[in-house]
C-alpha cells in the first residue's frame, strides 16, 4: 500500500486507544507499532526508526513531555516528528508540548478521518518526504555564516560564539529562515508556511514558544519581535 513505508510509533497506556487508532492508520496502509509507556517507547526508537510518533501526556512513570524531550536530545532522531494526542487540550499543555519540541499537538477525541489527514500532512512536510538536509531547496543558501552566528547545514549544528548546538527541526528551521535574511521581517504567515507548511494547523502560540526557546537556549538576542506582525534577525 502507499503508506506502508512510513512506520508510526503509538505511544499511549490505554489499550483500547491504541487499538482503535492502530486500526485506522494500518487501514490506512501505516506502518503502526505502539507502546504503552514512555519507557517502552524510548526503547524502541532506536529499534523500529519510526517517522512520526504519536504521544498521549499522562502515563504512569515518564510523561509524555519527558518522552518528547529525551527523544529531542538524540541528534539521530532530528528527523523524527512527534504529535501529542492528548485529552489535555489546556493552553498551558498545549505550550508545554511545543516546548518540548513536538511538531504539533492534537485534541482528543478526535474523528479517525480528521486524525488520517493530520498524520498525511505531517509526513508530507517531513524530511522523509519532501527533502533532505544535502538536498534541499529550503537550504538553498547553504550554511550561514554571520557575526556571531554560524549554521551549519552538513552537520545540522548552530555555533554562536564558541558554543555548538544541535536543535531540534523546527528550531533549526525557524533559526535558519530568520537568518537566512538579517534585517527582512517575515510575517508569521511567512514563518507558519515556511518551517510548518500550510496543510499543517499548529496553535497560535508555536512560534512564540520556539522563538523564546532559541532565545534561552543559545542566549541571544538578535531575535527581534516586530509586535502585530512577526520576527527578524538583526546581527
Amino acid at each position: 500500500m502507499k503508506n506502508a513505508k512510513y512506520r508510526i510509533l503509538l505511544v499511549d497506556d490505554e489499550s483500547d486507544i491504541l487499538d482503535f487508532i492502530s486500526y485506522n492508520l494500518t487501514k490506512e496502509g501505516y506502518l503502526v507499532d505502539t507502546a504503552t509507556n514512555g519507557t517502552d517507547a524510548l526503547q524502541k526508537m532506536a529499534e523500529l526508526k519510526p517517522h512520526l510518533v504519536l504521544l498521549d501526556v499522562m502515563m504512569p512513570g515518564i510523561d509524555g513531555f519527558e518522552v518528547c524531550k529525551a527523544i529531542r536530545m538524540q541528534k539521530q532522531y532530528n528527523d523524527v516528528l512527534i504529535a501529542f494526542l492528548s485529552a489535555r487540550s489546556e493552553d498551558y499543555s498545549q505550550i508545554e508540548g511545543f516546548e518540548s519540541g513536538a511538531d504539533d499537538y492534537i485534541a482528543k477525541p478526535i474523528r479517525p478521518k480528521v486524525l488520517v489527514s493530520k498524520v498525511q500532512s505531517l509526513l508530507r512536510r517531513s524530511s522523509f518526504v519532501k527533502r533532505s538536509l544535502r538536498n534541499s531547496s529550503f537550504y538553498s543558501q547553504g550554511s550561514i555564516h554571520l557575526k556571531n552566528l554560524v549554521i551549519d547545514v552538513e552537520n545540522y549544528t548552530v555555533s554562536h560564539e564558541g558554543d555548538t548546538f544541535v536543535l531540534p527541526r523546527k528550531e533549526f528551521e525557524l533559526l535558519y529562515l530568520l537568518a537566512s535574511k538579517p534585517s527582512k521581517v517575515f510575517r508569521r504567515e511567512e514563518i507558519y508556511a515556511a518551517v510548518w507548511g500550510d496543510e499543517v494547523v499548529v496553535g497560535d502560540r508555536t512560534i512564540d514558544v520556539h522563538v523564546r526557546r532559541l532565545r534561552e537556549k543559545l542566549g541571544i538576542d538578535n531575535i527581534i519581535t516586530i509586535k502585530g506582525v512577526g520576527y527578524k534577525y538583526e546581527e
